[in-house]
């Protein structure tokens, strides 16, 4: 193969994979689109101005039902912050319904499934989190339970706060 043709070779492959990773995290190279259980739709452009933090959690599972209270406070305490609740793994739409209601849910709900975690680079477990600065860039994204102050000190751009989100 001639060097012009390897180069134009490479630099094709190049752009290829470029392609593939903005495919696998797109969340992370721009905007999304959640419509929650009542029909409102949530995009991360249109939240520009207030911090973003996506939840995603599980009707059974503990850890996500211990964040409830946290977020809720969080999301009545701070009107510079968004929380959505992106229910995954779930049977039925009722079982995510009955726990809203039980735990009285004070941000909005997402029905997501696989296609919706892919849309945020996919999920390693849950709960997992990920957490948008007010111009609508990736803090980065939390594996595991969050805490009211944990959110509280990334928002605040606190230095311990750093190791909370990955990027």
């Amino acid at each position: 193969m001639k060097a012009k043709e390897k180069y134009i070779s490479l630099r094709k492959g190049a752009l290829f994979a470029a392609f593939l990773l903005a495919l696998a995290h797109p969340a992370w190279a721009g905007d999304w689109n959640l419509k929650d259980k009542d029909g409102l739709r949530y995009t991360l452009s249109a939240l520009q101005g207030k911090w973003v933090l996506v939840n995603f959690w599980a009707p059974w599972c503990t850890y996500c039902i211990e964040e409830i209270p946290g977020f809720n406070a969080l999301q009545k305490q701070h009107k510079d912050l968004q929380i959505i609740g992106v229910a995954v793994m779930y049977k039925n739409k009722q079982e995510v319904l009955d726990k809203i209601a039980k735990h009285s849910i004070a941000f909005p709900t997402v029905f997501g499934n696989e296609d919706t975690a892919g849309d945020f680079g996919g999920l390693d477990g849950i709960p997992a989190s990920f957490l948008y600065t007010p111009s609508g860039q990736l803090v980065g994204h939390h594996q595991g339970p969050l805490t009211q102050r944990d959110v509280e000190l990334a928002i605040e751009q606190k230095p311990e706060a750093a190791a909370l989100f990955s990027r």
